[in-house]
């Protein structure tokens, strides 16, 4: 089957694309829940979306950077087709090693007290705002690849 985004891309990547958005349309939907109060939902909504995303990026995400991107970096780096996924990639395990060490505060006692943070709003926002890099950054490179910039 052909693309639905009128691109030459394979189906894989449009349906990764989607559930990349929707995941960032969940993790606004999080944000309200704990702004509305309701904490519980908020926790398990954002943490579902930060681990269920963990083997789309193993699986979808890093084989094809290592097949087609990586062998041109550092020397390509200058052309868009260079930096836009690796800004993704490096964007992207930031955000996602970030959102497993809030779990691991906000949801266990397995870190030490010394490793836990207090401020959560300033940690979760700024997770949020990286997240958000991270899929304009993907759709940046999709469109890169398979809309023909």
């Amino acid at each position: 089957m052909a693309s639905f985004f009128a691109s030459d891309a394979p189906l894989t990547s449009d349906l990764v694309l989607v559930f990349e958005i929707a995941i960032g349309a969940a993790l606004i939907v999080g944000m309200f829940l704990v702004r509305r109060g309701h904490v519980r939902a908020h926790m398990y909504l954002q943490s579902s979306m930060i681990l269920v995303n963990i083997p789309i990026v193993l699986v979808w995400m890093i084989p094809p950077y290592l097949a087609y991107v990586l062998p041109g970096v550092p020397q390509e780096l200058g052309q868009v087709a260079y930096w836009v996924p690796t800004l993704m990639l490096a964007a992207g395990g930031v955000a996602e090693a970030l959102g497993v060490y809030i779990i691991l505060v906000a949801a266990t006692a397995l870190l030490p007290e010394r490793f836990r943070f207090r401020n959560y709003k300033l940690v979760m926002r700024s997770e949020l705002a990286l997240w958000w890099v991270v899929l304009l950054t993907g759709i940046s490179s999709y469109y890169v690849f398979f809309a023909g910039a």
